[in-house]
């Protein structure tokens, strides 16, 4: 018999059965899966707002904003996942599938990438 990876009680049940419950299934993997220290737990926090305020904007899939809208918002612009510099010699920033593009006079062309 096998015993449960959160609490250790004898599993009962089929042969492949790792948790005794949903409870501790779900316990395992929140102490698996969460934030180690608060710096990290910070910047997720941050990226992930930062990508609900481009995903609010862009719900076309391209659009134009400004500056002062997106910080308004609490857009943090030194928080992104990865830059993509074309040919042309853009520069776009993106947060996972969600990118902007600086513009002139401070306006922001906001895009997703397909994936």
């Amino acid at each position: 018999m096998k015993n449960c990876l959160e609490c250790g009680v004898k599993i009962v049940g089929r042969e492949d059965k790792k948790f005794c419950s949903d409870g501790c299934r779900n316990a395992y993997n929140n102490k698996i899966n969460k934030d180690s220290t608060n710096f990290m737990r910070n910047v997720n926090n941050k990226l992930r707002k930062n990508y609900r305020i481009l995903s609010g904007l862009n719900t076309d899939g391209k659009s134009k904003t400004t500056r002062a809208k997106l910080l308004s918002k609490g857009f943090d612009f030194t928080f992104f996942t990865n830059i993509l510099n074309t040919k042309t010699g853009n520069t776009y920033y993106f947060l996972y599938d969600q990118g902007y593009l600086l513009l002139d006079n401070d306006y922001i062309m906001l895009v997703k990438k397909d994936i």
